[in-house]
C-alpha cells in the first residue's frame, strides 16, 4: 500500500477511518527523516492492513504543533481512533516491526478502560 500524505484537511478523516494509522512527522530538509523514509514505506508494503501516512512538518505546522512535536521524524500509532504510541526518532527496521506487532496485538476494549479509569484532571 502506498503511504498517504496528510494534511490538516484529510488528517481526521483517515485516522477515524482506519482501525491503525502509523503517521511519519517528517520533513524535506531532515537528514534521519529522509533516512527513515525507506524503512517505513518498506513496512507499508508488508503491512497492508495498516495505513502508513506522513505528515509534513514544514507544510503542516498547526497540524504538528497540535500534536506537540518536538523533533523529527517523529512516529506515532493510532488504533481505533486513539493515540497509542508517540516516538521521537528514527527506528531501524526491526524496531518498527516490533512496535508494529504490539499495537496490533494490544487489546482496545482494555485501552478504553484504562482511559475510562484516568482522573478528569481537565476541571
Amino acid at each position: 500500500m502506498a503511504v498517504v500524505e496528510l494534511t490538516q484537511d484529510n488528517f481526521e478523516a483517515v485516522v477515524i477511518g482506519n482501525d491503525m494509522v502509523l503517521v511519519d512527522f517528517w520533513a524535506p530538509w531532515c537528514a534521519p527523516c529522509r533516512a527513515f523514509a525507506p524503512i517505513f514505506e518498506a513496512a507499508a508494503e508488508k503491512y497492508p492492513d495498516v495505513v502508513f501516512a506522513k505528515v509534513n512538518t514544514d507544510a503542516e505546522q498547526e497540524l504538528a504543533a497540535s500534536f506537540q512535536i518536538r523533533s523529527i521524524p517523529t512516529l506515532t500509532i493510532f488504533r481505533q481512533q486513539i493515540g497509542i504510541f508517540s516516538q521521537a526518532g528514527s527506528l531501524p527496521a526491526s524496531a518498527l516491526e516490533e512496535v508494529i506487532q504490539q499495537a496490533q496485538a494490544l487489546d482496545m476494549d482494555k485501552v478504553r478502560e484504562e482511559i475510562a479509569a484516568q482522573p478528569d484532571t481537565t476541571h
